[in-house]
Order: C-alpha cells, then sequence, then structure tokens
C-alpha cells in the first residue's frame, strides 16, 4: 500500500512539471524575435492621416505675434504650454484656464483636405502626422522666421478587452502604438488570455476587418494588426480554462479541497490501521 500511495505522489509531480514547462512556454512572447528581420514593419510604424479625424495643428515663432494668425484662436500661453508637454491636449490647456479661448479642432473632410487659416486648404490624404508637420513647416517658412509646427491626434483612440487587467478605450496622442503597447497600457493579459490568438477588428472604407495575432510568434510583427490604427478593437480571447471555469458551480473548488482532505484523511486511516 505504501509503494502504491508513493507512485501516485510521483506521477503527480512528474505530471505538474510536465504541466508547469508547456504553461510557461505558452506564456512567452516572441520567441523566435532573433529570426525575423523587423525592417519590414517600419514602413506601418505611422498611421496614416484619415478622413473624420481630429488634429491639433499649433504653430510657434521666436514673436509669437506673428503665427498668431495661423493658430485660430488659441492664445499664445495656451500653445506654449501645450508644446511643452506633447502627451497633454492643447484643448485640456484652454479648458483649465492656461489659455484664453478654444479654437475648433481641424476636422478632417471626406476628400482629406484641412483647412488652415492663411495656408488655405490643405491635403493630408496618404500622410502621416510627421509628414504633414514637414509640409506645413515648409509652408509657413515664407511667412515666418524660424517656425516650429506640432500636429498631433486629438481623437485618436484603441480599446483593449476582454482577459486583459485594465479593459478601457486609451486615447494616443503621438499616433503610434502597437498590439504589445497596447496590451502594456491594459496591464497584459491575465493568466487566462488565449496569447496565440488575438484578435483585432478595424474599420477599413466602412468595412469591419479581423487579424489575428500570435504573441508567442514574432512573424505578427510583419501583420497589418502589429501597428494598430485609430479606432482599432483590440479583444483577447479567453483560454479553455477559463472557458471551463465559467461553466463550473462557483463552489466547484470548495468541494474539491474538502473531497483533497477527506481522501488525504482516509490514506492517513488505512496506513495506521495496517501498522
Amino acid at each position: 500500500m505504501k509503494k502504491f500511495f508513493l507512485l501516485i505522489l510521483l506521477s503527480a509531480f512528474l505530471l505538474s512539471c510536465n504541466i508547469f514547462k508547456k504553461t510557461e512556454n505558452q506564456l512567452d512572447y516572441l520567441k523566435d524575435i532573433e529570426q525575423v528581420a523587423l525592417e519590414t514593419s517600419v514602413k506601418n510604424s505611422r498611421s496614416t492621416i484619415q478622413p473624420g479625424d481630429q488634429l491639433e495643428i499649433f504653430f510657434l515663432a521666436p514673436d509669437m505675434d506673428v503665427v498668431a494668425p495661423f493658430n485660430q484662436s488659441y492664445s499664445a500661453s495656451a500653445i506654449s504650454a501645450a508644446a511643452a508637454n506633447p502627451n497633454r491636449s492643447l484643448t485640456s490647456d484652454i479648458t483649465t484656464g492656461t489659455g484664453a479661448g478654444a479654437g475648433p479642432s481641424y476636422v478632417v473632410d471626406s476628400d482629406g483636405f484641412i483647412q488652415v487659416n492663411i495656408l488655405g486648404k490643405i491635403q493630408t490624404a496618404g500622410k502621416n502626422t510627421e509628414e504633414l508637420r514637414d509640409e506645413l513647416t515648409e509652408m509657413i517658412t515664407r511667412y515666418v522666421k524660424k517656425p516650429t509646427v506640432y500636429v498631433r491626434y486629438k481623437n485618436y483612440r484603441v480599446s483593449v478587452m476582454g482577459e486583459v487587467n485594465r479593459p478601457n478605450t486609451y486615447q494616443i496622442p503621438e499616433g503610434k502604438i502597437t498590439v504589445l503597447e497596447a496590451l502594456a497600457l491594459a496591464g497584459d493579459l491575465t493568466m487566462y488570455g488565449k496569447r496565440d490568438n488575438v484578435l483585432v477588428l478595424r474599420n477599413v472604407d466602412g468595412q469591419i476587418v479581423n487579424y489575428r495575432v500570435d504573441l508567442n510568434s514574432a512573424n505578427f510583427i510583419n501583420s497589418p494588426a502589429y501597428y494598430l490604427k485609430q479606432n482599432d478593437v483590440v479583444y483577447v480571447q479567453p483560454n479553455t480554462t477559463r472557458e471551463k471555469t465559467s461553466r463550473l458551480d462557483p463552489n466547484t473548488n470548495t468541494y474539491i479541497a474538502i473531497g483533497s482532505i477527506a481522501i488525504s484523511l482516509a490514506s492517513v486511516l488505512i496506513l495506521l490501521f495496517r501498522k
């Protein structure tokens, strides 16, 4: 009988080691990162500006009075404060009292144009915020010496849902974020998140397109879903363990614990009586 119990304990130990090893491997990200060329993903690192995007554009110069006509109704103090903190919205500075008044956002129309004071209609289609900034800088240099132009999104958001620690919708002023960065904002996946089948939903010209991401393989960095776009939704599906757990009686763990104690007591009693 003692040999029988020792055999059971040894089998349980070996099984637990195997499960731990398998689970550990499943929790790894980008295990074959060294085998994948990162250069191919650089071209997708910046989202291009889309119709309906809201942009904050403001101009600075050594003499702020000279650029005032280009800056809608934003005050010089609000612009300077926003420029000093790129992660803070210019509108936020105004509403908290830093600025003197709020001008409207630059909303990209259906043809990809925005209307900028004095400079006129500017085409944004196919450009990212950096390219638009460089173009505006070149244009305003005709009127202003040593200008500095800031362009950033006002409504660039991504949502992270499912088996993550902090599901939420996150605003991304810089307009650039990867799947991994979005998951980091959401506190990473829970232990129940399915790491080999993360779903990314994207609206492309009015059609919902879905991508599947395998975080266990570095190959996904070449996927169109690696760099997220405006209003993308990242959904982490529950793994089999979570699905099974959700179907169990909430008191199942208690029953299992009681059963384990009972089996242990029975085993002890059997050994005692055999003596």
